[in-house]
């Protein structure tokens, strides 16, 4: 309803000769309203018959009515230019709105896939570090049954040793016992001839067994297991404890946000830093442009230009790319004189016809400087900038964080327009030229 407002307000406000809102609005005697210009032009050519009518109604009339400006038309008019206008700042804003959407959308799908590629990771991390412990943990269980086999082997050598011994020397007790006994009943026979007669029956006594076979231990045995087991613990702790700490490190330094973008330069000095040594391809230039000073300077120039034919060069505008292609954080200054337009576009920006223009298209961002204003397009959409006039332009680039601005330089920079959106392709910078522009050597 709106749009069917605007469109009878317009066509109410239009001159009919004309087609385009009324300039300097006349009503003429029958009702009707004209730009003055477009009725004058039309009663001149009625002059011979000297009978002037309305180009609408046919109405005539003698003598040529005398024009005056009609002020409530013209004001009429005004108003609704200050509300077109408006409308178009509107549209600008809501694309801007827009825009920002679609980017803050990409920047939530993107922020939600490092979510789940953290998560998967985090769970793999989890899993592989639980299979390398459950390792550990069955080598070390491995260890101790193996010194449990190994402690108990020795206990049944050890032991199995010590019961011969024993038996052995039990054995030899019960033989010097019945020796004692045999002895004790002998040195009780009083007859002396049977004393003598028994005597050499007496058995002679085995040898004893070694008294050195018999190794007494300290009590001790198998501590220096435990010791050396002991000793093993303590060190697996020291190295359990000092891996802990880089492996606590590791995982405390996992960068689960989307990195940052730096701050953007203040100072001249501080965009200095970045800047480019930019010069033009003169395989896009338009052959109504020369190019000059190391293919750093370019002015519109007649007659045309005997360039060889290439898929790459402007047709329509007097436009030309830089050589360089630009990614991350850039900047570049262009002294200028006349009407020229500042702008970055993608490679792949049309060639000819009038979408080639820099800024009519949603491939090409340009700052227009005139002689007396600024404006910025995008996608055909122009916004007044407004800013100090200077005869030079920076410009200053942070591809990965989408941010693109227009300075004016002079003793101070003075910021004109700035652009925040997503760059999906490599830049170049690009010159409208209407006279003399120059990629500056900047230091």
């Amino acid at each position: 309803m709106a749009q069917r407002g605007d469109q009878l307000d317009r066509e109410t406000l239009s001159c009919s000769i004309c087609l385009d809102l009324l300039r300097d609005p006349v009503t003429i005697p029958c009702g009707h309203s004209y730009c003055m210009r477009c009725i004058k032009v039309f009663w001149d050519g009625e002059n011979q018959r000297r009978i002037y009518s309305c180009p609408q109604c046919r109405e005539a009339f003698t003598p040529r009515p005398v024009l005056k400006k009609n002020t409530m038309l013209a004001a009429l008019v005004e108003q609704l230019k200050e509300k077109t206008e408006r409308q178009r700042e509107l549209e600008v804003s809501r694309l801007n709105i827009q825009q920002r959407i679609q980017e803050r959308e990409k920047d939530v799908k993107l922020l939600q896939q490092q979510g789940e590629t953290v998560s998967r990771s985090a769970d793999k991390a989890v899993e592989d570090s639980e299979k390398i412990f459950t390792q550990l943990i069955r080598l070390l269980q491995k260890r101790s049954s193996d010194v449990k086999r190994q402690i108990r082997s020795q206990q049944q050598t050890e032991v199995s040793g010590v019961k011969e011994l024993q038996e052995k020397l039990q054995q030899e007790i019960t033989e010097l016992k019945r020796k004692d006994a045999e002895l004790k009943q002998l040195s009780h026979t009083e007859d002396h001839n049977q004393f003598l007669h028994n005597y050499p029956s007496v058995s002679q006594l085995s040898e004893p067994t070694d008294s050195s076979s018999i190794n007494i231990r300290p009590l001790r045995y198998f501590e220096d297991v435990t010791a050396a087991v002991s000793e093993l613990r303590d060190k697996l702790q020291d190295i359990l404890r000092d891996k802990w700490t880089n492996i606590s490190m590791t995982v405390t330094r996992v960068d689960v946000l989307l990195p940052q973008p730096e701050p953007e330069p203040k100072t001249r000095a501080e965009f200095l830093k970045y800047s480019r040594e930019i010069t033009l391809d003169p395989n896009t230039a338009n052959t109504k442009l020369l190019l000059s000073e190391g293919n750093r300077k370019v002015e519109y120039t007649y007659p045309l230009q005997s360039y060889s034919s290439h898929t790459d060069r402007f047709t329509n505008h007097p436009q030309v790319l830089s050589k360089e292609s630009l990614t991350g954080r850039c900047y570049w200054e262009v002294e200028r004189r006349g009407g020229v337009y500042v702008a970055v576009a993608y490679k792949n920006i049309s060639r000819g016809g009038s979408e080639s223009l820099f800024g009519h298209n949603d491939k090409s961002w340009s700052l227009i400087c005139s002689t007396n204003r600024y404006g910025f397009c995008f996608n055909s959409i122009k916004t007044l900038v407004l800013g100090p006039r200077s005869s030079r332009v920076g410009v200053y680039l942070d591809h990965r964080a989408g941010i693109l601005s227009f300075y004016s330089v002079s003793e101070t920079m003075t910021l004109l327009h700035r652009v925040q959106t997503t760059f999906t392709q490599p830049l170049y910078a690009g010159l409208w030229i209407g006279d003399t522009a120059e990629l500056c050597k900047v230091k």
